[in-house]
C-alpha cells in the first residue's frame, strides 16, 4: 500500500488548474480512507489484502510485448486505440482516417486545451467518497482517451480499445496503471464501443480503469468490456454512464482472466424515457474471485432497464454479485428487471448474490431474482448417450447457458472471438468433476 500511496497525485506536471484540483481532491480522499475492507458492507466478500500488501510500482510508458498483445486481441474493421500502462499510445492507435463524426482525444493532452469539451465531464459520473479504487484512479489521473461522438453522428464501424498492462523487464517489482477512458456521445447520435483489458501473460499488477460514459438525449450507446487478463492479474473497473431523455446506453461485460477482479457498473437513467441494457458473463476456476457490483439509478418517469448476469466456476472460485436498483419517487412506470444465474461446476465453487430492490414510487413493474445450480446430468446423460463425450456434452451445456449473453453481442468479430477465448479458457482451466 505504501508504494501506491507514494505515488498518488503524481500526475503530469503541465496540467491545468482543473485537472490539478480533480486530482488532489481525489488524492486526499483516499489518504483519508485507503484501500477498502471487508468490514465494508459493499465489500465484505472481497477481500483486497493482497493488492494493498503488494509493493507496486507505478507503471510508465510503452514496452516492446505491448505491440504483439494488442495484434493479438485486434478486430478486423474496427478504428484501434490504444492505452498502455495508462497512457494513451497514438503509435499503436489508428488514427489516419476517423469515421465521420468521430473525435479522439487524448486526456494529458486534450486537458491543456480547453476548447476539447473535457473540463464538463472528467470525473463527473461517480462520487470518489464512495469508490475508493476510482478515487486511486482519479488521484493520478494524468492521460487516457476521450472518444467524442458528433450529435447525429451513426457510426457504423466499431471502436475498440485495448488497454495494455505490463513490462518487458523479468523478475522486476509489481506494475500498477490506472487507465482512464471518457465516451461523450452527442444527441442522436449511435456508436459500439468494445473495450479489452490484457497484460503481460504470468505477470502480477495492477489494472485499475475508470471508464465514464455520457449519453446524450435520443443517443445509443453500445459498451462491451472484454477482460482477458493474466490469470496473477489484479483487475479493478469501474464504469459509470448518465443517460439522457430517450437515451440506450448498453453495458455487456465479459471476464475469463485475473486472479481478483471487482467491477463496479453504475447507470444513471437521468432523463425521461432512458433504457439501459446491463449485461455479463464470467468464467472462473481455481481460487480465483470475480465481484460483480451493479447500481441503477431510476430517477425519472418512463424508464426501462433489463439486466442479466451469469457466472460459471469451478474448482474453489469464489463469486460475488451485488445488483441494486433505485426507483426514485417521481420515477413512474418503470419498468426494471434483474438476473443472476450461477452454474457450480464443483462442491467448492461459491456465490455471494444479493439483488436489491428499492422502490419508492408507486406505478413501477419491477422483479429481480437468482438461481445457483449445477449442470443438469440428465441432460448430460441424454447428450453422452448420442455419442458426445462427456466433456463435450459439457460444453455444449455451458455453451447454451453462456451463449445468451453471447448473443447479445453485436460486433460479429468481437463475438466470435469472445466466445474461442470461452472455450479455449474452458479448456484450459475448469477440471471436469466426475
Amino acid at each position: 500500500m505504501e508504494a501506491l500511496a507514494a505515488s498518488v497525485g503524481q500526475g503530469h506536471s503541465q496540467a491545468p488548474a482543473w485537472v490539478r484540483e480533480r486530482r488532489d481532491q481525489a488524492a486526499k480522499q483516499f489518504a483519508q480512507t485507503g484501500f477498502p475492507n471487508t468490514r465494508l458492507e459493499e465489500w465484505r466478500f472481497t477481500n483486497v489484502s493482497p493488492i494493498a500488501d503488494t509493493k507496486f510500482q507505478l507503471a510508465a510508458g510503452t514496452f516492446s510485448n505491448a505491440a504483439p498483445l494488442i495484434a493479438g486481441v485486434s478486430l478486423p474493421g474496427a478504428l484501434q486505440l490504444a492505452i498502455v500502462n495508462g497512457q494513451f499510445a497514438a503509435d499503436l492507435s489508428d488514427l489516419r482516417v476517423l469515421p465521420k463524426g468521430v473525435r479522439i482525444v487524448g486526456l494529458r493532452d486534450g486537458a491543456r486545451d480547453g476548447a476539447d469539451g473535457l473540463e464538463p465531464h472528467l470525473a463527473k459520473t461517480f462520487s470518489i467518497d464512495t469508490h475508493p479504487f476510482a478515487a486511486l484512479n482519479t488521484a493520478h489521473l494524468d492521460d487516457g482517451i476521450a472518444v467524442f461522438i458528433a450529435s447525429g453522428a451513426m457510426v457504423e464501424t466499431p471502436i475498440h480499445i485495448v488497454t495494455v498492462t505490463g513490462g518487458d523487464a523479468a523478475g522486476a517489482a509489481p506494475l500498477a496503471s490506472h487507465p482512464r477512458v471518457l465516451i461523450v456521445a452527442g444527441a442522436n447520435s449511435h456508436v459500439r464501443i468494445a473495450h479489452t483489458f490484457v497484460g503481460t501473460p504470468g505477470d502480477v499488477y495492477l489494472t485499475n480503469a475508470v471508464v465514464e460514459v455520457v449519453v446524450g438525449d435520443g443517443a445509443n450507446v453500445e459498451y462491451y468490456l472484454d477482460q482477458r487478463e493474466s490469470e496473477g492479474a489484479y483487475h479493478i473497473a469501474n464504469i459509470q454512464a448518465h443517460v439522457a431523455a430517450k437515451g440506450v446506453f448498453a453495458s455487456h461485460a465479459f471476464s475469463i482472466g485475473a486472479r481478483i477482479q471487482r467491477h463496479d457498473i453504475g447507470v444513471a437513467l437521468k432523463g425521461e424515457g432512458a433504457d439501459c441494457t446491463m449485461n455479463g458473463v464470467y468464467l472462473a476456476d481455481g481460487e480465483r474471485l470475480m465481484d460483480t457490483h451493479t447500481a441503477l439509478d431510476h430517477a425519472m418517469p418512463h424508464c426501462t432497464s433489463h439486466e442479466l448476469y451469469k457466472g460459471i466456476l469451478a474448482g474453489k472460485a469464489r463469486a460475488v454479485f451485488n445488483g441494486r436498483i433505485v426507483v426514485r419517487l417521481d420515477a413512474q412506470k418503470t419498468d426494471a428487471k434483474q438476473t443472476n444465474r450461477a452454474l457450480l461446476l464443483s462442491d467448492d465453487a461459491t456465490i455471494n448474490s444479493n439483488p436489491q430492490l428499492e422502490i419508492f414510487a408507486d406505478d413501477v413493474k419491477c422483479t429481480h431474482g437468482a438461481a445457483v445450480g449445477q449442470l443438469d446430468e440428465e441432460a448430460m446423460f441424454y447428450l453422452q448417450a448420442r455419442g458426445l463425450t462427456r466433456i463435450e456434452a459439457r460444453d455444449l451445456l455451458l455453451h447454451a447457458f453462456a451463449g445468451e449473453v453471447l448473443d447479445g453481442v453485436k460486433i460479429p468479430e468481437l463475438r466470435d472471438q469472445l466466445e474461442t477465448a470461452f472455450f479455449r479458457a474452458l479448456a484450459r482451466d475448469v477440471q471436469l468433476t466426475s
